[in-house]
Order: C-alpha cells, then structure tokens, then sequence
C-alpha cells in the first residue's frame, strides 16, 4: 500500500506537490508550517519527516544490469 500524497497542507492549504512533511498517519505540512510546529505533528504528536517524492521522479538510476525491485 502506497502513501496518500496528499497535495494540501492540513494546517495552511498551501500546495506541497513538490515538498511536504509526514508522520506516520500521512498528516500532511508545508515547510513553514512543520517549521513553526517544530517538526511535530499537532495530530498525534509524532515527529514530520519529509515525504519521499513519487514514483519516477528519483534523479538515480541503477547502474546497467543491476536488479532492482520493479525495473526487470
């Protein structure tokens, strides 16, 4: 099961398509508003950690015959 990706910050709607901030419940934050929370999530109090970006957008690529999950 994948994460939600939410494109809206919970707390202040601004678009977080390109940089967001999660907890464990997929709350989701812009920068500035996980900033001014100290990087905690007013939910349930667990830690924001930034989301991994979606699926295609990682600028690495495995190195030629090199089996990776998904890329056969």
């Amino acid at each position: 099961m994948g994460l939600e990706m939410r494109k809206r910050c919970e707390k202040c709607s601004e678009n977080v398509e390109h940089e967001a901030y999660i907890c464990v419940h997929e709350c989701t934050f812009c920068l500035d508003c996980t900033t001014k929370m100290f990087n905690i999530c007013p939910n349930c109090n667990g830690e924001l950690v930034r989301r991994p970006k979606p699926k295609g957008t990682c600028p690495i690529a495995p190195p030629e015959g090199v089996f990776m999950m998904g890329n056969r």
